[in-house]
């Protein structure tokens, strides 16, 4: 491999003028087709074998009208209330109007006891992305004469989080000036921190062209081009600062720019065809979730990682071709300098002996602290963020705190219990009694019967809150208790269903789920590492601290976004639960980027082993040779996630918080203290790699 990237570097310099207008044709031709194919992000949960999902595929089936695309339409009184000659005017026109709109959905009005507000419930044939923003506008335009009529007027619902989703965040642009700032402190020349901002933007650009185009053929979660922006940036500036840092201290050993881009990716480039590559393995795995959802999510995420490792592997190349030697200006005056900096490392070297001195104390403290982060996980609790958690001010937030006074907290997310019968038999009387008789349940609706018989409706509202875990224990006691009692000795059968009982679903499916993944993930990382270091200590190792980072993320994450701590630093409003599919997506995430640093790292310490043969002077020296970059790459890293902590996606909000967090631990308390302290511990048991594994196993070698 490393042959063959030396030959393409060395093409992409001869010919850079020719792959660079390959690039500029493929990005112009990506950014047209996304921009013709009408690709367009939207959540839509479906949950093979769950109680909802069956649900929803009988509402699909024997009630068309109830199972496309909804929206609410709240109307408030800002004084006295809607009983007034020209309110109730108002809000009769209103409903007027949207049943008239071009969909012709069903709309049934709903008024609070006091009097103050209302809903009309909106429910469509159609799903959302058929009827479309123009569809919101139209929806909006209807409710003119409750807004000439001084009532105030808010939206909720699917249509109107799919219209109203943010498209697009500056929130990325805090994290790029960050990140020049550090390039440009770490090369010391703004042409060469130029270099990985151009490859990476030119990469993203293509990437999530690429997400948008696959949104023309299937559903894309909303938080897939966000997040294909922060993995994008973080991965492709790192990939090229890797590969730039190699080239430009070949140039200043004296190689020829050609030999140098070869050499430069025949060694760096490898580990970022490795790096990259178990990446796109790793979250493609979501596959393994067994919800389309997120297995799409993660094939988005894949297709921006792989499109940042083809433009570090051909674009920068060309680039580095294109500027030849002015790529070493500024570099040239300090190279005496640097390079006595890289021989002595005088900071990283004192602290790396410091540690090999004393490995049992920090090896334990590091643990210590990297656990009591984590703790906070043992009481994660998986839901989804509703209009409860939007924006204050947002036309959601608004309609949510309205329906939510007016109605209670539960109106917000009412439960759907879909019953089948027989044709020629009746719903069973006891399952509205028994459903009515059950804690938690404020208000249920008579059944509503399907136009052929056979099914029926009971909508059914909580006295909790959607995200409450209230709401949850209600979800499974009707399933276990109340509807298989109230059912028994009949032959009716009746699914527990709604976007509530969905979102819990999600959650219950993936805590199912992530423990095997993580196996999974550890397993791969365990082989590969096995396979690069011939050993079999060192990937038993690795794998105990990519979970206490990936563990020491999620704990702050928790701690965070569901116990509130210092919520308001990130913009948060109120605590909401983890969003179900984060922690999985952010393991397949972690476990790549970990095993990037831990690459680097190891294999100059194994490097410096096998030429001296003493653990302490490979630790010292390899800790001393890798922290600047990667102190640099983490850095960026950090930069970029924390960035997207602005977004006002919640999903978004707690990427950035955990990938942050987990890159900041990853680099200084794994990388600098773990790593080093219990590899002087084991000593020459780090090597040890039994004989028939020796002869048997291939020998993957990265430099």
């Amino acid at each position: 491999m490393g042959a063959f990237l030396d030959r393409l570097g060395r093409l992409a310099v001869r010919r850079h003028r020719t792959v660079l207008i390959g690039w500029v044709v493929a990005v112009v031709a990506v950014v047209t087709l996304a921009g013709v194919s009408g690709g367009r992000t939207f959540d839509d949960f479906t949950i093979p074998g769950a109680g909802s999902q069956t649900a929803l595929d009988i509402l699909e089936a024997d009630f068309p009208q109830q199972s496309g695309g909804s929206a609410s339409v709240v109307l408030h009184a800002r004084t006295g209330d809607l009983s007034a000659s020209a309110a109730a005017a108002a809000v009769e026109q209103t409903v007027a109007a949207l049943k008239a709109l071009p969909e012709k959905p069903q709309v049934a009005l709903v008024p609070s006891k006091d009097g103050t507000t209302a809903i009309a419930n909106v429910q469509y044939a159609q799903q959302v992305p058929a009827i479309g923003v123009a569809g919101f506008d139209d929806l909006r335009r209807a409710t003119r004469p409750a807004r000439a009529a001084n009532l105030e007027v808010a939206f909720g619902g699917a249509l109107t989080d799919y219209s109203e989703a943010p498209r697009s965040s500056a929130s990325d642009l805090v994290g790029l000036l960050v990140a020049i700032v550090i390039l440009v402190f770490a090369f010391g020349s703004l042409l060469a921190a130029g270099l990985p901002l151009a490859t990476a933007l030119l990469g993203l650009t293509v990437g999530i062209s690429g997400i948008l185009l696959l949104a023309s053929v299937t559903d894309v979660g909303t938080a897939a081009p966000e997040l294909g922006s922060m993995i994008g940036l973080g991965v492709g500036i790192d990939y090229s600062l890797f590969i730039v840092t190699r080239h430009r201290e070949n140039l200043a050993a004296g190689m020829e720019v050609e030999e140098s881009v070869g050499r430069a990716l025949a060694t760096a480039g490898q580990a970022v065809l490795f790096a990259g590559t178990t990446v796109v393995i790793a979250i493609s795995g979501l596959l393994i979730s067994g919800i389309p959802y997120v297995a799409v999510l993660g094939f988005a995420a894949a297709i921006v990682v792989a499109v940042m490792m083809l433009a570090a592997l051909t674009l920068l190349p060309a680039l580095l071709g294109l500027i030849g030697r002015r790529v070493e200006r500024r570099f040239r005056r300090r190279a005496h300098r640097t390079r006595q900096a890289v021989d002595r490392a005088p900071f990283w070297e004192r602290w790396a002996t410091h540690v090999s001195r004393r490995p049992w104390p920090y090896a334990v403290a590091s643990v210590l602290v990297l656990l009591t982060l984590a703790l906070p996980f043992g009481w994660i609790r998986y839901g989804e963020a509703d209009d409860g958690t939007a924006p204050v001010g947002s036309t959601q937030r608004r309609a949510f705190d309205l329906i939510a006074d007016a109605f209670g907290p539960g109106a917000n997310g009412p439960l759907l219990v879909v019953v089948t019968v027989p044709h020629g038999e009746a719903l069973p009387a006891e399952l509205t009694a028994a459903l009515q008789g059950t804690p938690g349940v404020a208000e249920v609706a008579p059944p509503l019967e399907s136009p052929t018989g056979g099914s029926a409706i009971i909508t059914l509202v909580p006295t909790t809150a959607p995200d409450a875990q209230a709401t949850s224990d209600l979800v499974t006691r009707l399933r276990a208790d109340t509807v298989p009692a109230a059912l028994r000795g009949t032959d009716a059968e009746a699914y527990v269903g709604g976007v509530t009982a969905a979102y819990i679903d999600v959650g219950d499916r993936i805590a199912q789920r992530l423990p095997w993944f993580i196996a999974a993930v550890v397993m791969l990382s365990f082989l590969l590492l096995m396979l690069v270091f011939r050993s079999v200590v060192i990937p038993l190792t690795a794998a105990a601290m990519n979970l206490l980072s990936v563990g020491a993320a999620y704990g702050v994450t928790v701690a965070v976004f569901q116990w509130g701590w210092a919520k308001e630093l990130f913009g948060l409003s109120s605590t909401i639960p983890i969003i179900s599919f984060v922690p999985m997506m952010m393991f397949a995430i972690l476990f790549g980027l970990s095993m990037d640093y831990q690459v680097f790292l190891l294999t100059r310490v194994r490097e410096e082993y096998d030429a001296s043969g003493e653990t302490r002077v490979a630790v010292v020296t390899g800790v001393a040779r890798t922290a600047r970059v990667i102190t640099s790459a983490a850095l960026i890293m950090i930069a970029v996630f924390l960035s997207f902590v602005a977004s006002p996606i919640p999903e978004i909000k707690m990427f950035g918080l955990g990938l942050a967090v987990a890159v900041a631990v990853d680099s200084t308390i794994v990388r600098m203290v773990l790593v080093p302290s219990l590899m002087q511990i084991l000593g020459r048991a780090n090597w040890w790699f039994p004989g028939f594994l020796r002869r048997t196993l291939p020998e993957i070698t990265i430099d």
